[in-house]
């Protein structure tokens, strides 16, 4: 197959990338880099499309959000918070429900924590939306095409970096797992929690 993996510098998208190519032509978009694309800016989305046609699969690990405080978030900050992750993936979804070929697979980033994380409202706005998002839309996808959400947590490596334990985080290549799991298997409208 070939597959379109966004955000393919990050953590988990380099590994999501690694794992697929191993069986598949992997096509690696980021910000930076010869396939570029920016999930802020649905004309870029256009262009990625249109520079990379025949695609099996796309996946999107292009997925972050910054914490902010729910009480003094201005309402562009929130509005902000939701762009890339929720809004920048409903707009990737739209256009690989156009251009991949049948049967193809679309997954994409949510997020899930075990307790409330202070700062995490609007995150937790934008993971439930996607889940619900994701749920639905299966029900809307032509032509056999399947879409999934991946919703990990912790990433044992990024904690790391962050000079935390990693003991409550799941190894990157656990997460990695997932994803090539989605691509390749049959699952349709779920959340994967690794």
């Amino acid at each position: 197959m070939k597959v379109l993996v966004i955000g393919a510098t990050g953590t988990i998208g380099s590994a999501v990338a690694s794992a697929l190519e191993a069986s598949h032509q992997v096509v690696k978009g980021s910000r930076r880099g010869p396939t570029k694309v920016d999930m802020e800016d649905p004309s870029s989305l256009d262009a990625l499309f249109d520079g990379v046609p025949d695609l099996d699969a796309v996946v999107c690990c292009a997925a972050s959000g910054s914490l902010v405080d729910l009480e003094s978030a201005a309402d562009d900050e929130i509005v902000a918070g939701m762009q890339g992750k929720l809004l920048g993936q409903v707009a990737l979804a739209q256009r690989a429900m156009r251009r991949l070929r049948d049967g193809g697979s679309i997954t994409l980033t949510g997020g899930t924590f075990a307790t409330p994380l202070a700062g995490g409202s609007v995150g937790a706005l934008v993971n439930t939306g996607l889940e619900g998002f994701v749920r639905n839309a299966a029900s809307e996808l032509p032509r056999r095409l399947r879409i999934n959400l991946i919703s990990p947590g912790w990433i044992k490596e990024t904690l790391e970096s962050m000079g935390e334990d990693g003991i409550d985080g799941t190894p990157v290549s656990e997460v990695a797992r997932a994803y090539v799991k989605a691509v390749e298997g049959t699952a349709q409208g779920q959340t994967i929690r690794p």
